[in-house]
């Protein structure tokens, strides 16, 4: 049976940051609705008593000038931080006071308990008395929050706590007091700011994403629950200072207004008109405004520099133990070259990648005892057109345990502003009868792939001047992909591509064969997992070292999705002792 309104006049609802601001607009509205009880938490206190003054002065200057003049009255210098600190503190308690009065002019019933959210003691203590005395609560709004606009750079351990800790701990705080398993509900207030980010506002961006995965997670654990995390973008009240605001509307952001908002959420809690969604078929995560457009890189004609520092290890990144070369776990020379993509992606939102080029593997990171403390990749931008393109260079390298300079690998990357078409091509013609299976490939150790990277289906056609082969890459876990995620480029599935210059080495030199450069790399469309693709491997050149192709991979409507020029490999028979099948995979022909 669906539980169509999740409040009612017996409900107690915890509200974190709910006698101020937007949040208490909708526990007002909340209230209007249901008649329901309401313990508002905040850090405010209100137990000092108004001036008598404050309840006619409703304009800031002319509270400021009271408070002035009582400081002046009282023999205290009226310095401008104290007169603001002192204003701040009188609207405060007298917001808290409408909101309560509100609520039970609306019906409901609201108490006000003074607590710092993070505080999971304090909290935990002074929820004892009021739920003693109006019954178990029953859901959970969690809309606390702080601002600490500054560009990164600028930023402090306090400024990122001080909006960290009300968002992050403030939850762990709440399902400490009150265990999510006796809750009708869990609304997390995020923003839109943790789904699209915005510029100054990096913690605040992380602490709201965080507030989105919890609610996953307690979905997960609690199905019985209704959870839901509300991205809400700029309110007309709130924390949206006019300069925020501004901003806002700049990169084309609408303002929430109050009702809009207000009744968003009774909509999720007590829905009007037609079926009710099961628990089970309601979203986990709601995105509501409009999404903010992407700053784009000012143009300027100055050639950038950056440095990434990042550790790694094998217990971070469990697909390592699917690309093993005997007992040594390898970093993927894919994982690799999108390590540098997606980090030259990433500090350029309204950018796509173009190409990469000119990719040297110098000297692969193997998992073991000379696996450095710390990996280090530099970027350079190295020319930037009228048209919009920027060109990189990316370097990554270390430090081994004497001190001495190791280069893993180098490429080049090009953005643009624009995504290129897939070109379109006459599909491959394809034999019906495949040589042979990709499980007897990776079953008789001709690949030497585990199943994160066993993406080669079926071997059709193989000769000493070309290959083909069908491809599909089944799903790969996040847990498993680490710190090498899927994002606009796949390493697991580029990395079945290579597979076919192996496999082609091994039935023409009865040797294995790893990728060590590639000239140009082209992707136009992304492939989803389990979606067949044809790759097509063409010789370049041969010797008994070295192996250069052109691979083209296409989808079934004849699209070109990667194109691949020059992709060299080393043949080295002494591998043939950690990798590599005994005797060629398929027969002659």
């Amino acid at each position: 049976m669906v539980k169509k309104n999740l409040v009612n006049a017996n409900s107690v609802v915890v509200v974190s940051g709910g006698g101020r601001g937007i949040t208490a607009q909708c526990v007002i509205r909340l209230a209007e609705r249901s008649k329901c009880k309401f313990i508002l938490l905040g850090r405010t206190s209100v137990e000092a008593a108004l001036p008598a003054w404050s309840e006619s002065a409703t304009d800031e200057l002319e509270m400021k000038r009271r408070i002035m003049e009582d400081m002046t009255a009282s023999g205290e210098k009226p310095l401008p931080a104290k007169i603001q600190k002192t204003y701040k503190s009188i609207v405060a308690r007298k917001e808290i006071r409408e909101t309560i009065a509100a609520v039970q002019q609306a019906g409901g019933y609201a108490e006000y308990v003074s607590v710092d959210i993070a505080d999971q003691q304090a909290v935990q203590e002074k929820l004892v008395e009021p739920v003693f005395r109006l019954g178990p609560v029953t859901g959970i709004i969690h809309g606390a929050g702080n601002l600490a606009d500054k560009l990164i750079e600028k930023k402090t351990v306090q400024d990122f706590e001080t909006v960290y800790s009300p968002k992050v701990n403030g939850l762990q705080t709440l399902l400490a007091a009150v265990p999510a398993k006796q809750l009708d509900f869990i609304v997390l207030f995020s923003s839109i700011v943790g789904f699209f980010g915005n510029v100054g506002q990096t913690d605040y961006a992380i602490a709201n994403e965080i507030l989105n995965k919890s609610a996953y997670l307690l979905k997960r654990k609690n199905p019985d629950c209704h959870v839901i995390s509300i991205n809400w973008g700029p309110w007309e009240a709130g924390m949206v200072t006019p300069q925020l605001k501004r901003a806002f509307e700049e990169r084309g952001v609408e303002i929430i207004p109050v009702e809009t908002g207000a009744r968003m959420l009774l909509q999720e809690l007590m829905p009007q008109g037609g079926d009710p969604q099961s628990l089970a078929e309601r979203p986990v995560q709601m995105v509501v405004g409009t999404p903010p457009a992407l700053p784009t890189e000012a143009g300027s004609a100055e050639l950038k520099q950056y440095q990434i520092h990042r550790q790694l290890s094998l217990e971070a990144n469990p697909f390592l133990y699917d690309h093993r070369i005997g007992e040594k776990a390898v970093l993927p020379a894919t994982c690799a070259a999108t390590w540098a993509v997606h980090a030259i992606e990433q500090m350029y939102p309204g950018y796509f990648f173009h190409y990469l080029s000119n990719y040297r593997v110098l000297k692969g990171i193997v998992f073991d005892e000379s696996l450095a403390d710390e990996y280090v990749m530099d970027i350079k931008e190295t020319a930037k057109s009228a048209s919009g393109e920027i060109d990189f260079k990316a370097l990554i390298w270390s430090k081994n345990a004497r001190g001495r300079t190791l280069y893993h690998y180098t490429i080049e990357v090009r953005l643009g502003k624009s995504v290129l078409p897939a070109p379109m091509l006459p599909l491959v013609a394809l034999s019906e009868n495949e040589l042979i299976s990709g499980k007897e490939l990776y079953a008789n150790g001709t690949l030497f792939h585990g199943p994160a990277f066993q993406g080669v289906r079926r071997l059709l056609k193989v000769n000493k001047g070309e290959l083909v082969m069908e491809c599909v890459l089944p799903e790969v876990a996040a847990k498993v992909q680490g710190q090498f995620p899927v994002i606009t480029g796949n390493p697991f599935f580029y990395d079945a591509i290579v597979q076919g210059v192996l496999i082609w080495a091994q039935y023409v030199y009865q040797a294995p064969c790893l990728p060590s450069r590639v000239d140009m790399f082209e992707q136009f469309k992304a492939v989803p997992a389990d979606t067949p693709v044809i790759v097509e491997l063409k010789v370049v050149s041969q010797s008994e070292t070295s192996v250069v192709t052109n691979v083209t991979v296409q989808d079934q409507t004849g699209a070109v999705c990667v194109r691949i020029t020059n992709l060299e490999g080393t043949i080295s028979p002494q591998l043939n002792r950690l990798i590599g099948a005994k005797t060629a995979p398929v027969g002659a022909g």
